[in-house]
């Protein structure tokens, strides 16, 4: 029933019968939206992370689905009635990770921009729907479209095929999904609300290593 979902997956060793050996499985996780005053979060363990079971699973549902750009989600997001939020954050990482190489001064640059956003979400948190829209539209809205006018001439200075290249074509490639936050309230600028929902299977993997069956996983 919730009109906007977040949608995650993260992989977790599945022990294959007889060979002593395990494979790569998954366990897939839908998030209520952040905004939602009620919260919820069902976990899916699938033998994969094909497209097909984020469409098993979100079958009859429509919405907007906040996600990061994993083409798995394609599929599920090309039915009617469905809209694509994309998660800044994962923008974000793209430039993270050649700033803390020091390998970009235009990585630095579009972190700042990036971080004038965030500040404006954590005044527009407490917000309701209607009052959150408007201050976004009235403060992010502007800082959004120079960051785009900025990318695309960034863009055409940095030498093609490179990292820094590679990080803005990230952003440019999704700018309308990553830009839908602009467009309703109630949806999140990033996916991060789901990941940390599903981060207790991150560290258990550390702990308990494997799942003993495709039963156990499901249970």
């Amino acid at each position: 029933g919730a009109r906007v979902v977040h949608a995650d997956e993260t992989p977790i060793g599945l022990l294959e019968p007889g060979g002593g050996k395990t494979k790569k499985a998954y366990m897939w996780a839908y998030a209520r939206g952040a905004f939602e005053p009620e919260p919820g979060v069902v976990f899916d363990f699938c033998a994969g992370r094909g497209g097909k079971y984020a469409v098993e699973f979100l079958a009859g549902w429509t919405g907007t689905l906040v996600v990061d750009a994993y083409s798995g989600y394609d599929a599920a997001l090309s039915l009617d009635g469905r809209s694509t939020a994309y998660c800044l954050a994962h923008a974000r990482r793209k430039f993270d990770e050649l700033f803390k190489a020091n390998a970009s001064v235009v990585a630095a640059q579009a972190i700042q921009r990036i971080a004038w956003l965030y500040r404006i979400e954590t005044d527009a948190k407490v917000l309701g729907t209607v009052q959150r829209l408007q201050m976004r539209q009235e403060r992010s809205g502007p800082l959004w479209e120079e960051l785009h006018v900025w990318l695309q001439l960034e863009r055409s200075r940095v030498p093609e095929g490179s990292a820094i290249a590679k990080a803005i074509d990230y952003s440019l490639n999704h700018w309308v999904g990553l830009g839908r936050f602009l467009l309703d309230g109630d949806v999140p600028i990033d996916n991060n609300y789901v990941e940390n929902r599903i981060r207790p299977w991150a560290l258990g993997r550390r702990n308990w290593l494997f799942i003993g069956s495709q039963l156990a996983g499901e249970r």
